[in-house]
């Protein structure tokens, strides 16, 4: 969770240092990023037809299929040493 408050904070700096040099951001506007939130929810939708049509239960694909693919795995936070080598 710390990361994402670092991640926002590191943006709030930067939108303020643009604005002190009245410059636009290149970011998207919001109507792009709520088209991509579009997508994203909507690739959702067949495996969790699936899932219904073979009679799994929702629950279990909202917790392995929609869940990791629209919200991503939060970090855990490990020490570099509890981390298994890749």
């Amino acid at each position: 969770m710390k990361i994402y408050l670092y991640s926002l904070a590191a943006g709030l700096l930067v939108g303020v240092i643009y604005s002190l040099v009245n410059v636009r951001s290149p970011a998207p506007p919001v109507v792009a990023l709520v088209g991509l939130l579009g997508i994203l929810v909507g690739e959702q939708f067949i495996p969790l037809a699936r899932s219904l049509w073979s009679r799994e239960p929702a629950a279990h694909s909202w917790l392995h299929q929609v869940k990791p693919h629209v919200f991503g795995h939060l970090p855990k936070g490990e020490k570099p040493s509890d981390r298994t080598p890749v």
